[in-house]
């Protein structure tokens, strides 16, 4: 039998639950934004919470707050965020209800929670990752409880969520390397409308058997006493044994499923008659009275919680709506790097290869800050990427520190966000351009938001290191270009150097930015092999060398006398176009200039619209397909800023557009611009 205090606790806190619930469908005009409660899930959410110590992790979904309760937020500050108010302490207004995140000393940390079903698992067993990789390289970084315990990582889920494949990917992750992680499925039946045998052919606890090494156990969820024991033998033996742990929880679902997709839309009478027998309140309540709990302290109780949630409602409905001003607030954090530094072209240095000059910015970066990490499919020792750009790192750093993924992009891509809970910078790679879309999940609905939604609590600072770009017969699956799919995600930067001196100097830069950088590295430039990329290769600049994200450069000059004539034109392009645009210039008797804008985002509009005005002829130069494209939406941005200083229309020149890069050499080069196109395009431009 649990001990009566913490019963009679379990109890005040359900019947807060209780009375929040009633509330907010009492004054549903008032609580218009959607939430979902916890109605039916009381228990094992506030059995699990109360394991919990200061410096554990969790990770809640969208019907925890009683969770949220049991870990010591009060009704007031729930309501606050239900509300969307300034004051939620979550996210400013910004979340939707029971979307907490957490950075503190008093009660456990907890990463930004989006609501994309499932999708916590990534970020989360991250968490588990760093803190694995600190116990065996310095333990002294983590943070202990009172009596010297290790911190542990608990990861909340619907029933519903287990289906998705990010989950997959992350029990995979955890039970491969021993994790120490417990993964709590709350099981109610019902996915929406959708009931569990229409979804699923196992539940949880039989799913999570095809994953080797992943403990596992069922309790009724409905039950306190019996979820307590449970959620403690658990929690204690992952603190002591530190290994995966799964939790299957049945649980009845007493409320809606949110507050605008209502139970009666869907369910039966008899349905919820059956849910409602096993009320966790109600059956807490019989037990504490048939333990000798008087009625009298039962209902003080209650009282008390009712003046809680009456008095922290009226206070919340009070409080200040955020204002307006403070919407683009903390999109990103500030980045430390502002300006050029260091030497870009030091006396007595070597010609690099642009592969190369990535991998000696990495490797310094690593030599100097033990918390770099460098992982992927691929990158760890033997063979140290398919482009070699990761050679001898493994070597030279260790197994622990530069490693090999399964072939699982979004756990690469998102395990980012937990590293960084516990203190570590992630340097990952998704092999090809053409496979970051199973990665784009967690790029977009926990990387980009993080900061914003967190109100810059909890940044995202990572490198994802993308070879991408088409050359000498690839194919379709690896020769595409997807920066205007990454422009198109807000909170990320986008990165695309052109020569091996732009590309330690911007490496360096997204390293220390703070914000999550995607790096946009042209297969073809890596080793200078496509003719006419000779100038890939530059002196290596010195270990201090810097370039700040969202510098343009000119790296081709027309002549003054030309400009001057009214008879020059300004190319403005990226990667491969940068060669594109030099070979043709070169047969343009100094009427071409060329801007390397070297960062898609944050752009450097300044440089862009200063040189468009004084050319008054411009050509966006792109290998993507044209439609559609950053390029075009450029030129339309050039358009309205510089529509004063034009002598001629904003030319755009791209790839065809086709769905694919073919095969055959022929084909893709029938597809790609080319400096004969580009010839061709500019002295149309400059006809005007």
């Amino acid at each position: 039998m649990t001990d009566t205090s913490i019963l009679l606790k379990a109890y005040r806190l359900m019947h807060q639950a209780k009375l929040m619930a009633e509330t907010y469908e009492a004054n549903r005009p008032v609580c218009k934004y959607v939430h979902s409660t916890s109605r039916g899930h009381e228990a094992i959410q506030l059995a699990a919470a109360f394991q919990l110590q200061p410096q554990d992790f969790f990770s809640p979904y969208y019907r925890d707050e009683s969770m949220l309760l049991g870990a010591g937020f009060s009704p007031y500050e729930l309501m606050l965020q239900l509300l969307a108010k300034g004051d939620d302490i979550f996210t400013g207004g910004r979340e939707y209800y029971a979307h907490a995140n957490y950075r503190g000393n008093d009660k456990p940390t907890i990463i930004h929670q989006s609501s994309a079903t499932g999708m916590q698992a990534i970020p989360t067993t991250g968490i588990a990752q760093g803190i694995r990789y600190w116990e065996k390289v310095d333990i002294e970084k983590l943070k202990r409880g009172p009596g010297n315990e290790l911190p542990v990582v608990l990861c909340s889920f619907g029933d519903a969520s287990i289906t998705e494949g990010e989950v997959s990917e992350a029990m995979q992750f955890a039970v491969l390397h021993q994790l120490p992680i417990i993964y709590l499925v709350q099981d109610n039946n019902w996915g929406i409308s959708v009931t569990a045998s229409e979804a699923r052919a196992m539940n949880a606890y039989e799913f999570a058997s095809g994953f080797k090494g992943m403990n596992r156990v069922q309790v009724d969820g409905s039950d306190f006493n019996a979820s307590f024991n449970t959620m403690k033998e658990v929690v204690d033996t992952v603190r002591k044994e530190r290994k995966p742990f799964i939790v299957h929880a049945t649980v009845p679902l007493l409320g809606h499923h949110t507050s605008g997709v209502r139970k009666e839309f869907y369910r039966t009478e008899e349905d919820l008659a059956a849910h409602a027998k096993t009320d966790p309140r109600v059956l807490l309540r019989e037990e504490l009275l048939k333990a000798g709990i008087i009625e009298e302290q039962l209902l003080q109780i209650e009282d008390s919680a009712a003046q809680l949630v009456s008095t922290g409602f009226a206070k919340a409905m009070a409080a200040p709506d955020p204002s307006p001003a403070t919407v683009e607030d903390h999109v990103f954090v500030p980045t430390p790097v502002t300006e050029e530094k260091g030497e870009r072209e030091p006396s007595g240095a070597q010609k690099v290869l642009m592969v190369d000059a990535a991998l000696f910015a990495i490797r310094e970066l690593m030599e100097d800050h033990p918390e770099a990490l460098l992982y992927g499919q691929d990158v760890g020792r033997r063979l140290g990427g398919v482009f070699r750009e990761a050679a001898t790192l493994a070597e030279k750093f260790g197994d622990h520190r530069v490693f090999n993924t399964a072939i699982q992009e979004a756990y690469i891509v998102g395990s980012t966000v937990g590293l960084n809970a516990v203190g570590l910078k992630p340097m990952v790679e998704v092999q090809f351009a053409d496979y970051i879309y199973p990665g784009l999940n967690q790029l977009v609905t926990e990387i980009s938001k993080s900061c914003y939604l967190t109100c810059g609590k909890f940044p995202v600072s990572t490198i994802l290191r993308v070879p991408t770009g088409a050359y000498g017969g690839g194919g379709p699956y690896h020769s595409g270009s997807v920066e205007t799919t990454l422009l198109s995600v807000k909170g990320i930067k986008v990165v695309y150097p052109s020569n091996a001196a732009d590309m330690k100097g911007l490496m360096k830069a997204a390293y220390y930015d703070g914000n999550p950088v995607v790096m946009l590295e042209h297969k073809g430039l890596y080793w200078s092999k496509v003719p006419g990329t000779e100038d890939a290769k530059t002196m290596e600049p010195s270990r201090d060398y810097i370039v700040p994200l969202g510098k343009g450069r000119i790296v081709e000059h027309a002549q003054e006398r030309a400009v001057d004539n009214g008879e020059s034109c300004v190319v403005i392009t990226y990667g491969m176009g940068i060669y594109w645009a030099k070979a043709a210039a070169k047969q343009m008797n100094g009427r071409v200039e060329i801007i390397d804008l070297r960062t898609l985002f944050p752009l450097d509009e300044e440089l862009i619209f200063e040189r468009v005005k004084a050319h008054g002829k411009c050509l966006v130069l792109t290998e993507e397909q044209q439609r559609n494209s950053f390029a075009e939406a450029l030129a339309g941005r050039i358009s309205k800023a510089c529509f004063k200083y034009l002598d001629a229309p904003v030319e755009v020149l791209g790839a065809l557009n086709v769905p694919a890069v073919a095969m055959n050499m022929g084909l893709e080069q029938a597809m790609l611009p080319n400096t004969e196109k580009l010839k061709t395009a500019l002295e149309g431009l400059l006809r005007f």
